[in-house]
């Protein structure tokens, strides 16, 4: 099972920045992407924030993304969550 490169553009498409920055809230920290005018991510980086939680609508947004992700990607998680990697070789 090989590791897949994805785009930030994917990760924030399926809902996936919000779940894990409302996580990160908790502890007054986010992960904050900047982002040029043609879409194309400039600047990436943990960041210390004085809120918590995000506005009603953007919670109902993402929790929806996040469904149709598992939704769309329920066969294939459910065949990576029965992977288990090879043991890595003993050295005498």
């Amino acid at each position: 099972m090989a590791m897949e490169k994805k785009t930030w553009d994917e990760f924030q498409s399926a809902g996936l920045l919000w779940f894990v920055n409302r996580i990160l809230h908790i502890f007054g920290w986010a992960i904050v992407i900047n982002c040029e005018d043609d879409g194309t991510v400039s600047e990436c980086y943990p960041a210390r924030v004085p809120y918590r939680g995000f506005e009603p609508a953007t919670e109902e947004e993402n929790f929806e993304k996040v469904a149709r992700f598992m939704r769309d990607n329920a066969k294939a998680l459910y065949e990576e969550a029965k992977y288990v990697p090879p043991k890595e070789k003993e050295t005498p």
